[in-house]
């Protein structure tokens, strides 16, 4: 085959190949000391975009426990209701730094991974951003959002590596 020929039909591949241009963006916020850094990621992807940047922040609804043994403290409705009020002043500030208005600051209540999911596909959202510790051993088996979030959303999840101090 002429040289000239197959790099004109690599170029006509490559350019019927494009990235999906993402719409609506999740920021699935975690409140963490590296949430910031996620959130910023979100908001970068959502300008080079121009998509809408939304954010959900899950109250975990697992019991606490004192101890491996110790009593079980469901959340009664009482500390849900606190939870989620503080939860809501904490996503006012995140929406106020990143232009994101109250329509589409949610907060839920229920199991981080399932909410995050459910609320990406009932507000058809393209893209989801999560941030990842990459978690090892116990942690991996117990299970984190992001794994979680990651084989089980039906949009595209982008997972932002989060390193702990040593």
């Amino acid at each position: 085959m002429n040289p000239l020929r197959a790099i004109s039909i690599i170029q006509l591949t490559l350019g019927v190949i494009h990235m999906q241009d993402y719409k609506k963006i999740l920021l699935a916020a975690d409140f963490t000391d590296h949430g910031n850094l996620v959130a910023k990621r979100a908001a970068d992807l959502a300008g080079k975009y121009q998509a809408e940047l939304c954010v959900l922040h899950v109250v975990d609804s697992i019991p606490i426990a004192e101890s491996i043994y110790g009593p079980v403290i469901p959340y009664e409705g009482e500390l849900s209701s606190e939870l989620v009020r503080a939860a809501e002043k904490r996503l006012v500030e995140i929406g106020e730094q990143f232009a994101i208005p109250l329509s589409r600051q949610w907060v839920e209540l229920g199991s981080p991974k399932l909410e995050i999911i459910r609320v990406a596909s009932e507000n058809d959202i393209d893209l989801i951003v999560v941030g990842s510790h990459g978690r090892h051993g116990l942690g991996l088996l117990l299970g984190s959002t992001a794994n979680g979030v990651l084989h089980y959303a039906e949009c595209d999840v982008m997972a932002v590596r989060l390193h702990d101090p040593k």
